[in-house]
């Protein structure tokens, strides 16, 4: 008797619903596989059937892995909860956490979970980067949280004193400012209070906070329930069948207080019972060599990063056959999101993965929000070109509607969130009269007679307008094409002509474009800003003017979100003098 081979994805096939003004819901046949109810009770499975395995690891002072492993999590987490409750903090009394990716992070994460306290992890750069912390003051009069992490009492000392109210509480590991408690000291405590209230969370207890990027407005508090981690850690299962057949191996250094790290990779380890390592590096030319001595020594079984991360990996893997032979060895995909990918870096990645196994290598990416926990459309065949991220997840129908000439997406299912913290207001404004969640994205058919072969993003809708002549931009599109077109030369780009009768286009320099000659460089970007609008054609699509800025979007006024992306609405509007100068005067100008 032969045994079948386990597949490695999914196989869907989908239902359709046509309504006479257009929309169209689609869904996959088959149900949402079965799942456990909440994150403790995925802590409590591996630690009682693996509890020597190690759950996540981080390099030490002395370039040691200090590991922690499932028993050793559960463990700490009983008595970290303990602790947390004796503080006073519960469901409404969360916890907040200001520090990067660390263990006593990760500690106080299933902490929480294991005993049903909320936590809040938001972007460091909220405290350290903001001149004076407005957001993150935002956030704690919002939450009102009963104690704040911050892991260097030095380092966050300056926000503590501005974001901390009479009966808040601090944890610090190192440095610990006055009165505070130490991280070492909540390991202290006894279990029992712990194992109580374990008893007492279920599907809807609140896991946590998660703050939306404020791409498109300030940012919210999105519930994150045990339901919509569970349920879409059981959709990724179902698509990636891999992670049942062997633990996942990881190296992210993806930040958690975004829900693609914080809750798809995060999870997806912890749920599948795999080995989590936190990768100190960054996609920057100054910590990528910590990045790389990480990959020469943890083989991936699942590596994610932002495309930048990528275009730097091939350019060593292409020179260095070890690195490369160890990062290929174990690995079951790639996947990208973040920005759109460069065709040549795609290229590369399977290129060399197939020359070295022998087989195919996939190359995916999907689409997802906050609000969708975030794994809800997902693409598992191999593409030549990048950028389908695909159809339905199992448990997720989707809706797409009609709107300017596109599809709108909408979802609804177990894994969309309930709404945002104390804001009824907004949370009703992105639920259609069907319930479905509004994600505010535009998708267009990879085969506008068969769904099922997958959809392109269209644009944000919210970002999107109309030029003088009526036609609508689809400014996410233009943008992309725009910064391929000029070569390396752009960091970035804002699309306007609102209004106007032709497009523009305000310019951020590349760190290289900038170390080119002046004379040389007006030179390269008139050139390439002839070619790109030869390319692309039509006035919705091609930049005939553009300028370049030299003032950096500012975080405080809501120009660049915490993730880095440009808010293109808000920078519009604080650019109207340069706007007018683009269109009413030739000084400084690069025009087609």
């Amino acid at each position: 008797m032969t045994t079948a081979t386990p597949l490695k994805f999914w196989n869907p096939s989908f239902f359709y619903e046509h309504a006479a003004d257009g929309t169209v819901l689609m869904r996959q046949v088959d149900e949402l596989p079965a799942y456990l109810p909440t994150i403790a009770d995925y802590l409590d499975k591996w630690a009682n059937e693996q509890p020597q395995r190690t759950w996540i690891a981080r390099r030490d002072d002395t370039g040691e892995w200090n590991k922690i492993s499932y028993e050793e999590a559960r463990n700490s987490a009983q008595s970290i909860g303990s602790a947390l409750l004796k503080m006073g903090l519960g469901p409404n009394k969360p916890l907040l956490i200001l520090s990067e990716n660390s263990l006593e992070h990760a500690l106080l994460g299933v902490a929480c979970a294991y005993v049903g306290i909320p936590y809040a992890p938001i972007s460091p750069a909220y405290s350290l980067l903001s001149k004076d912390s407005t957001k993150a003051k935002a956030i704690v009069t919002l939450l009102k949280p009963g104690a704040i992490f911050a892991d260097n009492g030095e380092t966050f000392a300056a926000a503590l004193e501005v974001l901390c109210e009479r009966d808040t509480k601090i944890i610090n590991v190192s440095n610990p400012v006055e009165n505070a408690e130490t991280f070492s000291s909540l390991l202290q405590h006894s279990p029992d209070q712990a194992l109580a209230a374990r008893d007492t969370i279920h599907t809807d207890t609140v896991v946590k906070y998660l703050f939306t990027s404020g791409s498109t407005g300030s940012p919210k508090a999105v519930i994150n329930t045990n339901l919509m981690v569970c349920s879409m850690q059981a959709m990724v299962r179902d698509c990636y069948r891999f992670l049942e057949n062997t633990p996942p191996i990881v190296l992210d250094w993806l930040p958690w207080n975004h829900t693609a790290a914080g809750n798809k990779t995060f999870y997806l380890v912890l749920t599948n019972g795999g080995t989590y390592y936190i990768d100190d590096g960054r996609p920057v030319a100054d910590k990528f060599e910590e990045t790389l001595r990480n990959l020469r020594e943890i083989a991936c079984t699942f590596y994610f990063t932002v495309p930048i991360g990528f275009d730097l990996l091939i350019e060593v893997l292409d020179k260095d056959e070890a690195l490369a032979n160890t990062f290929y060895s174990k690995l079951d995909m790639l996947f990208y999101a973040g920005a759109g990918m460069a065709q040549h870096t795609w290229d590369r990645l399977l290129e060399i993965g197939e020359a070295i196994t022998g087989k195919p290598i996939l190359l995916a990416t999907g689409l997802g929000s906050t609000e969708t926990a975030p794994f809800a459309l997902a693409w598992t065949e191999r593409e030549t070109t990048a950028g389908n991220v695909g159809v339905p997840s199992r448990g997720l129908t989707m809706k797409l509607v009609p709107q300017d000439g596109k599809l709108e997406l909408r979802l609804k299912g177990p894994s969309i969130t309930p709404g945002y913290y104390k804001e009824p207001a907004k949370t009703a404004e992105v639920f259609d009269e069907d319930g479905f969640y509004c994600m505010g994205d535009a998708l267009r058919p990879a085969n506008p007679n068969d769904f099922s072969r997958g959809f392109f993003f269209d644009g944000r809708l919210a970002e999107n307008f109309k030029l003088s002549t009526g036609t609508w931009v689809t400014v996410g599109a233009v943008r992309a094409q725009l910064v391929d077109a000029m070569d390396g030369l752009l960091r970035d780009a804002v699309i306007v002509g609102e209004n106007q009768a032709e497009l523009g286009a305000l310019l951020w320099l590349s760190d290289s474009a900038q170390q080119i000659d002046v004379q040389k460089l007006q030179t390269l970007l008139q050139t390439h800003l002839n070619n790109a609008a030869q390319v692309d054609g039509g006035s919705a699509s091609s930049v005939r003017r553009a300028i370049v800025l030299t003032v950096e979007p500012s975080l405080d006024k809501g120009e660049l979100t915490e993730k880095g992306s440009l808010n293109q609405r808000a920078l519009r509007a604080n650019n109207q003098n340069l706007i007018e100068q683009l269109y009413g005067s030739n000084k400084d100008i690069f025009k087609v």
